[in-house]
């Protein structure tokens, strides 16, 4: 990019930012209200209200997204985190490439917004929000808040900050999208899409997943499942996959809060069947020429006599292997005829993996060689505040 390097100039690049104090972005102009004292830093965002807060020609590249917000229940409600929706447009396009509830987009899922840092974002002591993301647009760029929630925002302050560049080439250019989906419950058998199917060439950059595990299953662990990423031609089976639901995020045996700088999980409240992690893929990048799809399997663990114990009182699951220690593993797809829970050779302090059905969400980030947005539109608003948690994950993330 035309700014890497630190000690040289690069040619006609013209830094700008955008916020209330400087909404005309042009030089020499902000501040102007208030006889150029602090006059306009923050603004409202009413219910119901849509407000542009970029609205820029040329070409250029956004490279930090600050943001903070409150309402009479404080900073970041994590109702509000859900209800009020963030969207961006480039090059003119009419469907946004970036569709997402503004807590979800910057790593804030359903246990609230909590101090943190890695390498896309942040969350400043739990009080605003950071993206250090690259998004570059060759003709336009426009981005809009949305308040779907029935309170008002009372302060919204917010600054972009990006540089134009009128040299910025087309020549491999690739676009950033957000999508956010949540199944509330998921289905049995059928894995989660993280990223529905994408046509086209780009970046699977990663994601930002909470999970709220279904009660019925009485505590019992939800993240067996494994990630599967399709890539450019794959049938059935991926090109690559995982190993179990917190071994995407880098850690193991148990998910538990933490904050690197490519993965980390920042809510993790089992009395509450609550966790929210994350994994971006920036050292590691995934590309793809054609199309690219991410799932996650809706599999979860628990001893035999659990098992049996949810089978009685008739809860569904489906399954799926058993782990007997030194005594070897049972691939229950695979045995003929396919082996049951009352088979004697599975002991009651044996590991059981089954199919489960639970309430998942995602935001993926993903660059595409488009601009316009591909996927569908964003859910209303009762299904993405739908059990909200007032409760927050962290206190703290030492990273």
């Amino acid at each position: 990019m035309a700014v890497s390097c630190m000690f040289r100039k690069p040619d006609h690049v013209e830094r700008r930012c955008y916020n209330f104090e400087n909404a005309t972005m042009e030089r020499g102009r902000g501040g102007r209200e208030n006889n150029s004292a602090k006059g306009h830093a923050f603004d409202r965002l009413n219910a119901g209200e849509t407000k542009t807060i970029l609205d820029v020609s040329g070409s250029g590249v956004i490279d930090h997204f600050w943001i903070t917000f409150n309402t009479v229940k404080g900073v970041f409600d994590p109702v509000a985190l859900r209800a009020v929706t963030i969207s961006m447009y480039w090059d003119n396009a009419k469907t946004p490439a970036v569709s997402a509830p503004i807590g979800d987009f910057f790593g804030a899922s359903a246990g609230g917004a909590v101090p943190y840092e890695c390498e896309l974002f942040s969350c400043a002591q739990g009080r605003a929000f950071n993206s250090y993301i690259q998004m570059p647009f060759l003709r336009s760029a426009r981005i809009t808040l949305t308040n779907d929630s029935d309170t008002d925002l009372q302060h919204v302050f917010y600054t972009i900050n990006y540089y134009l560049d009128p040299d910025l080439s087309a020549d491999g250019l690739l676009y950033f999208h957000t999508h956010w989906r949540r199944e509330s419950p998921t289905q049995l058998l059928r894995d989660f899409e993280i990223l529905p199917h994408v046509r086209g060439a780009g970046r699977y950059l990663g994601a930002n997943i909470s999970v709220q595990a279904n009660p019925m299953y009485r505590g019992t662990w939800w993240g067996e499942g494994e990630v599967k990423i399709y890539l450019d031609g794959d049938g059935a089976y991926p090109t690559i996959i995982g190993t179990g639901a917190e071994d995407y995020p880098g850690t193991a045996w148990g998910l538990d809060c933490f904050a690197h700088r490519y993965q980390g999980c920042l809510t993790a409240q089992p009395d509450e069947g609550r966790w929210s992690f994350y994994r971006h893929h920036i050292p590691d990048p995934i590309y793809f020429d054609s199309e690219c799809r991410v799932t996650m399997q809706q599999i979860g663990g628990c001893l035999k006599e659990t098992l049996l114990a949810l089978r009685a009182e008739g809860v569904p699951f489906e399954m799926v292997s058993v782990d007997r220690g030194d005594r070897g593993f049972i691939r229950v797809f695979e045995t003929q005829p396919r082996i049951t829970l009352d088979d004697p050779a599975i002991l009651p302090e044996d590991w059981c993996n089954f199919y489960r059905v639970d309430d998942w969400a995602a935001t993926a980030y993903f660059y595409l060689d488009k601009p316009e947005g591909i996927l569908p539109p964003l859910a209303g608003v009762q299904p993405r505040i739908a059990g909200v948690s007032d409760k927050k994950g962290v206190e703290r993330n030492d990273g």
